[in-house]
């Protein structure tokens, strides 16, 4: 469990475990210092102390032990003995301490549950990712068969002619353009008419460019697009709506020409006067300027309609569908893109952790021997220098002894003859034997190809996952479309 209480997942409590150092100490040397021979009998004297109790004749001939002289000689290298050994036993130690360190039972269960773990987590992820690809496509197919049903129903064997972003920022434009210069013309025009002059006229330039551009656009958008209904009724109708435009716009710019026409100085309002020259003379225009100002603004008018009957696909509603189909299909294919990704990487991330998990019990197992090496050389190193202390034992009794021989006048004593033998400190059992080195590294090379199985496990777990995706469209089968 996390500090957060949450549950790790197995990819992490594997990498949690190749984090840790190999173990907590710093190599070290073992070092097992010889004794000065000459060092200790000088301390102890052993020569001349040896003469003078030979002169007494100390020990007697018929000795059966050691005298206090020996005695201290043996104390002294026994003391060294003790403390040879402590050092060997804080080295052993050591050595113990980083075998235990390497924790290879911790390291075989996590692996032995984590790893089928992470196996059966990718797969569960799989089946989630399958199930949100599922809803996506029976969305996208509910999308077709409408738009199917649709072109069906009104026999379009073509594809809806969509409005990108570009197109309907250049058709705006295009409007803008024109409702710009139509008021600097309608202006400059209704000026030469207009009391308050160039801005009077560019007053009512404005309203009349406004209800003529914006009016045409709406009606070749909404009204005259019925003309492309299989509906004869529907057709007829855009057929009605275009002939109407057709007299609003001759209408309007007639008004607005004959509104040029009417003089500044004309009492009463200019308004009726346009009314009556439309009902009674509306084609009466006295000056040229008027029709080419009327034709100008027709003109216009006529750009505006085209303008919005072809904004959208001439079929109305075909558009929204096509948009609506795209958009599921869309979604459905980043969907499965986005899937694949991701257990790709989660596929990716437990061979990695798996692949660090052998190279880890590979390297543990080398530095296992090489620590069962060193641990075993120090004990032979421990067993030289005891054979050293026992030599230097025997060294400094023979000084004493020697200078006791010769200031002897009696015989020396028998045991004189005999060399000394120090008992040895040995150990055993310290080391583990062949059976149980050969067990854990069989039991590695188990655990390493249970993490190549798992590692091929997962493989074949995203190639199983991938193919389910695409099974998803065996399901729902993409309609032929013209």
């Amino acid at each position: 469990m996390s500090p957060t209480g949450i549950r790790q997942s197995p990819i992490a409590r594997i990498r949690a475990f190749l984090n840790q150092p190999v173990h907590q100490y710093r190599p070290a040397t073992t070092i097992f210092l010889d004794l000065n021979v000459d060092r200790v009998a000088d301390e102890l004297r052993l020569a001349a102390r040896g003469k003078e109790r030979g002169s007494q004749n100390r020990p007697t001939a018929d000795a059966q032990t050691l005298d206090d002289i020996e005695h201290q000689i043996v104390e002294r290298i026994e003391a060294h003995k003790q403390t040879a050994n402590s050092i060997y036993l804080d080295h052993v130690h050591t050595y113990d301490d980083r075998v235990t360190a390497l924790s290879f039972e911790q390291r075989f269960t996590t692996i032995q549950q984590a790893a089928p773990e992470a196996v059966g987590d990718f797969g569960a992820e799989a089946t989630v990712g399958r199930d949100e690809l599922f809803g996506l496509r029976r969305r996208l197919n509910e999308s077709e068969m409408e738009r199917e049903r649709f072109r069906a129903h009104h026999r379009i064997e073509r594809p809806a002619r969509l409005a990108s972003l570009g197109k309907i920022i250049l058709k705006v434009g295009v409007l803008a353009v024109l409702f710009i210069i139509e008021v600097a013309i309608n202006a400059g025009f209704l000026s030469e008419a207009n009391i308050g002059g160039y801005l009077g006229g560019a007053t009512q330039a404005v309203t009349f460019a406004a209800l003529n551009i914006i009016a045409s656009f709406l009606w070749g958008m909404v009204l005259i697009r019925l003309v492309h209904r299989r509906n004869y009724f529907l057709k007829l109708l855009g057929v009605l709506a275009f002939l109407a435009y057709i007299v609003f716009a001759g209408t309007l710019n007639l008004a607005l020409s004959h509104l040029r026409e009417i003089p500044p100085t004309l009492n009463g309002n200019p308004g009726q006067e346009v009314l009556h020259r439309l009902l009674t003379a509306p084609y009466m225009l006295t000056d040229i300027k008027s029709w080419i100002f009327f034709s100008i603004g027709f003109i216009f008018s006529l750009i505006a309609m085209a303008d919005g009957l072809l904004f959208f696909d001439p079929y109305i509603g075909y558009a929204a569908l096509e948009r609506r189909w795209i958009e599921a299909s869309k979604q459905f294919a980043q969907a499965r893109i986005d899937l694949i990704e991701r257990l790709r990487d989660i596929r990716e991330d437990a061979t990695e952790a798996m692949n660090a998990a052998a190279r880890d019990l590979s390297v543990r197992r080398s530095e296992y021997d090489s620590l069962l090496a060193g641990r075993s050389r120090l004990t032979q190193l421990f067993g030289q220098h005891q054979n050293q202390i026992e030599q230097a034992c025997r060294a400094l009794l023979e000084i004493y002894r020697e200078a006791n021989r010769g200031a002897r006048s009696a015989a020396a004593p028998a045991y004189f003859a005999k060399p000394y033998s120090m008992e040895r400190i040995i150990y055993a059992g310290g080391e583990p034997d062949t059976a149980t080195r050969e067990h854990l590294r069989q039991t590695i090379a188990e655990t390493q190809d249970l993490l190549k199985h798992q590692v091929a496990a997962i493989q074949a777990a995203f190639d199983k996952a991938v193919e389910s995706y695409r099974e998803i469209d065996v399901l729902f089968p993409e309609k032929n479309s013209g």
